[in-house]
């Protein structure tokens, strides 16, 4: 539970080799008591975990999670929650960007995006939350992306799929008023990570550690919905209006 002054001691990361992840990890390290990183191949996270030891984090584990596993969901939720406890944050951080020009023209590769990035997230979402409800606090984070505000040529299913995450999640918060739980809802831009090495950079183009600190100072600040970097909020407010026949013409 968080201590006197709002700090958070207990974080829950799904997808937790992810580079946001990780950079949001090392930022909460310091104060706190527990750490417990998920992901599809755990024994991978060694570094990472050594890492946020030395940061300051008193309890660091690496535990299995797939998101596309969804009849193992209640079961991880229940286990995870019953070995460490209540979490103050739980970070939902995974999800693939997926290749354009194959998942347009290829139903299976189409799907697999749209199963890792939202159906996987309400899937494993639904439980998380009913526990937080049953504890009374906690902050459930979702990555979501300036992508899912309007679809674009360049990456509309990956986009549709941020676009399904991102509703689901602003319901939900919605839904949580006055239970203790609540939902962050993270909107980046491009970020220079693993998963969009090698492709060309977006104009504002940021960093995983200056998401991280969006992210923190959202925690602190008791923020709904975080921009990063916070110009995106204009941008893409004047893109969501712009009329399709200009839209279209746009090179996105």
């Amino acid at each position: 539970m968080k201590d006197a002054l709002g700090t958070v001691q207990s974080v829950l990361v799904l997808g937790g080799g992810s580079d946001l992840a990780l950079a949001t990890c090392r930022r909460l390290a310091p104060h706190a008591n527990t750490i417990v990183l998920a992901a599809r191949k755990p024994e991978t996270l060694d570094a990472p975990m050594h890492e946020l030891r030395a940061l300051g984090a008193q309890r660091v584990e690496a535990v299995a999670f797939d998101a596309t596993d969804y009849g193992a969901h209640d079961a991880f939720v229940q286990r995870v929650f019953g070995e460490y406890g209540d979490f103050d944050v739980v970070l939902l951080a995974f999800g693939v960007l997926g290749d354009q020009s194959e998942t347009e023209r290829d139903a299976r590769a189409a799907r697999d995006t749209i199963e890792s990035n939202f159906v996987g997230a309400v899937s494993v979402g639904v439980p998380i939350i009913t526990r937080l409800r049953e504890q009374g606090h906690g902050t459930v984070v979702v990555l979501s992306s300036v992508a899912g505000e309007r679809a674009r040529r360049s990456n509309f299913i990956y986009g549709a799929s941020k676009a399904g995450l991102d509703a689901f999640y602003q319901g939900f918060g919605d839904a949580l008023v006055g239970s203790g739980v609540n939902v962050m809802i993270v909107r980046p831009g491009f970020v220079h990570t693993k998963m969009t090495a090698g492709l060309k950079a977006a104009p504002l183009a940021t960093t995983p550690d200056k998401v991280a600190a969006a992210i923190v100072e959202g925690l602190r600040s008791g923020r709904e919905v975080v921009w990063v970097p916070g110009v995106l909020r204009w941008v893409m407010s004047t893109l969501r209006h712009m009329p399709r026949a200009v839209f279209r013409r746009l090179p996105l």
